[in-house]
């Protein structure tokens, strides 16, 4: 969840690591630190945003051109100066930042202070700095080799020391790290955009292993001390799809980039009769013909991508699909079994219960699908197939573009299996295909016009629960509406099945609460309006997501927003569109940090 940044060269460290940070703030945090080499290690801290560390730089300024820096999300120990990162040893020679969570601390931190180590902070990262001061003999990284084969749990851990004043040492164990290649320069972050306007050429350091940078680059290898031969990786992304391009916030700016997502995810692999190509999926076709279960697992908006995913298998595969939140099913005992596929999604591929739950199935022998955006993610490198879906950087904290790109590559994967299979005939393929090209247009549409999703957000803003309806695909994407809204506007609310609303739910629906009901589905749609109906009669305010052709909702409905009609299957591209920009609305209404909601993060490394 926190930012990381490093930097050796020709130039002045700080201000290189604070710009750094600033670009790595869509990743959560409560507080930042940076620390500088030059003769001493000089550290300057502070809680709260960025702006408080600036603020405290320009009364005490850094000089130094050898320096790293942090944003810390709290783990252990409150947010506040001392708590925050970079933390040193007690002689202050030795400076440490760390992602991630040092599981056995508590035994570490006794240890330490039955040997005479005194604590300033209540972190578990300090215990870092202490354990590679005492290790050290006049080798940086074998100090730090010795330190962390102490520590046990997951992180990325940087160190610098005054005694070797030139070098940063950095060690991977799940949470992200890549090394940025300069002209006599290297640099040090915990995600690629952080430093992508100073270079295009990436080291991607992996689990277990060590790299140690100075100005003439980096030198990898594991934590037992075997060199590694790396590939330089050259990231073609524009670094102005890290800007927000004249919107007022990144998440209206993703939102309105999802059309250009849907055509990228879609590019090159998808042939006019449905026939799906998909360049890093290499299970043949009598894995796919001999598939028994597909198994779906993963958290927050991913997991509801998975919801649809669900549908989108049994209706295209006919086999029973499970969909598992990836913290429960890593606890559960789950029936995953060789024959079966496993597909984990996560937008950073470095989700750690979906990593866990995603260790836990390949283990059991299931083929395991990383349905990811990022190239050279953890998940990505455990998988034995790969879907890159090609969403670019996602900057706000609330999930859009990447929550779309899932989907369509659900669609791509479901037309590989099923085609493969014969569960699936050539006339419905191609009315898919024709259907998933048509989306990016129909997406641009409803981008195009959201007077209704405005006079809808006025008209929820000042409620105080919210509810949402759907069944079957309407279901899944009520599931992320309400996510979007409660993420950002911090109102209450839950979805439900439409059917389930009269099992109790229905108790709650009393005069101007706030329904939105997302009714899509022509199978199940006779059903959902009767809902509705029960709703209206209780005086429910009922907000309606449907078809542009739908001449029947309006009877039930205070406001429609309106949506191009598609293929059912395809509609909950559609249909989540309108309901991203009406929690965008409802959130700008009440004045709230859209991008950084309170209390979250972009992503969740830690358990």
């Amino acid at each position: 969840m926190c930012g990381i940044m490093g930097y050796v060269g020709p130039q002045e460290a700080a201000p290189i690591i604070m710009d750094g940070l600033k670009r790595l703030e869509y990743r959560g945090y409560d507080s930042a630190g940076v620390a500088v080499s030059n003769g001493t290690i000089d550290v300057r801290k502070a809680e709260g945003k960025i702006a408080g560390l600036v603020a405290l730089l320009d009364e005490k300024p850094l000089e130094g051109t050898v320096g790293i820096g942090h944003t810390r999300w709290a783990t252990h120990g409150v947010p506040s100066d001392l708590n925050a990162h970079p933390h040193t040893d007690p002689t202050g020679d030795f400076v440490v930042v760390h992602n991630g969570i040092i599981e056995n601390f508590q035994t570490l931190r006794e240890e330490l202070e039955a040997g005479g180590s005194v604590f300033t902070s209540q972190t578990d990262t300090e215990i870092l700095a202490h354990l590679v001061a005492q290790e050290y003999d006049g080798d940086l990284a074998a100090a730090v080799r010795k330190a962390v084969e102490r520590a046990e749990g997951a992180y990325a851990l940087v160190v610098m020391t005054k005694r070797e004043p030139r070098k940063i040492v950095a060690v991977r164990k799940i949470s992200p790290l890549v090394v940025g290649l300069g002209d006599g320069e290297t640099f040090l972050a915990s995600d690629i955009p952080a430093v992508l306007h100073h270079t295009r050429d990436f080291l991607i350091i992996e689990d277990d292993e060590l790299v140690t940078i100075t100005e003439e680059g980096a030198t990898v290898e594991t934590i037992t001390g075997d060199p590694v031969d790396r590939d330089v990786l050259h990231v073609d992304w524009d670094p102005g799809q890290a800007e927000k391009g004249g919107f007022e916030h990144f998440m209206l700016k993703e939102i309105h980039e999802q059309p250009t997502v849907i055509t990228e995810t879609l590019g090159g692999r998808l042939d006019e009769d449905g026939t799906a190509w998909l360049e890093d999926v290499e299970f043949d076709d009598d894995f796919a013909r001999g598939l028994d279960t597909v198994w779906i697992t993963a958290c927050g908006t991913a997991y509801h991508a998975g919801l649809v995913g669900r549908e989108i298998f049994q209706r295209v595969l006919r086999l029973p699909t499970i969909v598992e939140y990836a913290h429960e099913m890593r606890y559960s005992d789950p029936m995953v079994k060789e024959g079966d596929l496993t597909i984990a999604i996560s937008q950073s591929g470095e989700t750690a219960d979906t990593l866990a739950a995603a260790r836990l199935a390949a283990e059991r022998g299931t083929r395991m699908l990383a349905l990811t955006n990022v190239v050279g993610s953890t998940l990505s490198r455990y998988a034995d197939d790969v879907l890159y879906t090609r969403a670019g950087p996602e900057i706000s904290v609330a999930s859009t573009k990447a929550y779309i790109a899932m989907l369509i590559g659900q669609y791509l994967l479901a037309l590989r299996l099923g085609v493969a299979r014969g569960s699936i005939d050539r006339d419905r393929a191609t009315e898919i295909s024709h259907g998933l090209n048509h989306l990016p247009a129909q997406v641009e549409e409803i981008l195009e016009n959201d007077e209704a999703i405005v006079e809808a957000a006025q008209a929820i803003v000042d409620a105080d629960d919210i509810y949402f309806l759907g069944r079957g695909l309407d279901y899944a994407v009520a599931m992320e509406g309400s996510l979007k809204l409660k993420e950002i506007s911090y109102l209450h609310s839950e979805a439900m099945p439409a059917g389930e609303l009269k099992h109790g739910t229905l108790a709650l629906i009393t005069e101007g609460v706030p329904v939105i009901v997302v009714v899509t589905q022509r199978a199940t749609y006779d059903k959902t309006i009767s809902a509705v109906q029960e709703v209206k009669a209780r005086g429910g305010k009922v907000v309606a997501v449907a078809y542009d052709t739908d001449t029947e909702i309006e009877k039930f409905a205070e406001i429609v927003l309106r949506i191009p009609e598609t293929d059912d299957l395809l509609a909950p591209v559609n249909a989540v569109v309108p309901l991203q920009l009406l929690a965008y609305h409802v959130a700008r209404l009440r004045g709230h940090d859209i991008d950084q909601p309170r209390n979250l993060a972009k992503s969740v490394t830690v358990e």
